[in-house]
């Protein structure tokens, strides 16, 4: 066992292996189920995650393809194709959001191997402390995003369709989630029927397990990026009197060691960045569309009388609303975090060090000069302003295609 200046023990990470099932049990749950998340089976378990990742393909097509067909050919009324749309845009959008994901499965994997070695060279408890505080901070959000994603999806799939009567003519017919195109006739019969309405729930818990799991993924791995910047500051403020190092480190030593941190942390963001660029570009693209719709619906709804509706489309909505939030928020959150290493190291007691030590803090600082963030495809950085932006684009574009078209 080894001892830091002051006494506290610095032994290996005890609570390893309790600290991965806090951060990582809600997201594993989840994306493991689609195969997206790395499980360890053995024998035909292995296979596993591809069986997964055909099924959730297979459904989500099974859905996409008939819902064409039938805005095209069979549908008239203007409202009706405008919520059929929405509908499809979401489903074609959680179809690209989970292929992307299903490419970068090696580097998801990468990124929880990087984490669990971070917890797991943990050696005081200030330091543990303070990454559960924000691995906390992660977990909430993917627990609340997770949540709101599956309470709107279930009155979506399970309670709105048949609240409402559905007749072609004088027949009433049995109604599905997703509608069909109308010369499969075959999926009134049953078991038909049964195994189609099946499959269109299992469609809609892959799309709202990927919206809602890229989510998570995103929020955990940016706050345990924060984490690990924490700890990096912490070190930076211990620099002169260097009670959390080792006895035998020199002061030139405790540099060498915080750069090294820094640099695996700046490597870490890299690699999350390249995970979640295009699905935070489609989320971008998509929400502008797709969280107008159900903001319309609501007041056609609420003129309507419809409470069932009114209720599904709303909380659609704050869900749709929530998961960009949390996107922006912890880009938002890494660049500030990130951004803070360099005024620590002029904030910290560098004229007690000697003059060559001190030349070293200079590519702390440059490298700071360059915050951390997470972009939608490289092309627009995530922030509270982004959010800001998407906001008024989304109110603009609601007046002027809704409010003035259909004089709501």
């Amino acid at each position: 066992m080894r001892l830091s200046r002051d006494g506290h023990a610095m032994s290996s990470n005890n609570s390893h292996q309790r600290d991965m099932q806090y951060i990582f049990t809600p997201s594993s749950w989840f994306l493991g189920s689609i195969g997206i998340w790395p499980i360890a089976f053995r024998g035909i378990g292995q296979h596993v995650s591809k069986i997964a990742i055909v099924i959730c393909n297979f459904v989500l097509g099974f859905a996409i393809i008939p819902c064409a067909l039938n805005i095209i050919y069979d549908q008239k009324d203007l409202n009706i194709r405008l919520k059929l749309s929405g509908l499809l845009g979401f489903c074609s959008t959680a179809m690209m959001k989970f292929i992307v994901l299903v490419i970068r499965r090696p580097k998801i994997r990468q990124c929880i191997e990087h984490v669990k070695n971070d917890w797991w060279q943990v050696k005081l408890k200030s330091d543990r402390k303070l990454m559960l505080k924000y691995a906390g901070t992660g977990r909430k959000l993917s627990i609340i995003s997770t949540s709101s994603m599956y309470i709107a999806g279930f009155i979506y799939h399970l309670v709105l369709p048949f609240c409402t009567e559905h007749k072609i003519g004088n027949q009433t017919i049995r109604p599905l989630v997703y509608p069909t195109y109308s010369q499969f006739t075959q999926t009134q019969v049953s078991p038909i029927y049964e195994i189609v309405y099946l499959a269109h729930c299992m469609c809609g818990y892959t799309m709202y397990t990927v919206t809602a799991g890229s989510c998570g993924l995103a929020a955990i791995f940016a706050s345990h990026a924060c984490g690990q910047i924490g700890v990096i500051a912490s070190r930076l403020n211990d620099l002169s009197q260097g009670k959390h190092y080792e006895q035998t480190m020199d002061i030139n030593q405790r540099i060498a060691t915080i750069v090294k941190s820094h640099v695996r942390v700046l490597r870490f963001a890299i690699l999350v960045d390249e995970i979640l660029q295009e699905v935070c570009l489609l989320e971008f693209a998509s929400s502008i569309f797709t969280m107008c719709l159900p903001e319309y619906f609501c007041i056609v709804d609420w003129q309507d009388s419809d409470t069932v509706g009114l209720t599904t489309y709303f909380l659609l909505f704050i869900s749709f609303c929530f998961n960009m939030y949390i996107l922006c928020y912890i880009g938002e959150l890494l660049m500030e975090k990130s951004g803070q290493i360099g005024s620590i190291c002029f904030m910290i007691d560098w004229y007690q060090l000697p003059a060559k030590s001190v030349r070293s803090l200079i590519l702390v600082i440059a490298m700071s000069s360059h915050p951390i963030k997470i972009s939608a495809g490289k092309m627009i950085d995530l922030s509270l302003a982004t959010f800001g932006n998407v906001r008024n684009c989304i109110e603009y574009l609601y007046k002027i295609f809704f409010v003035s078209q259909f004089k709501i």
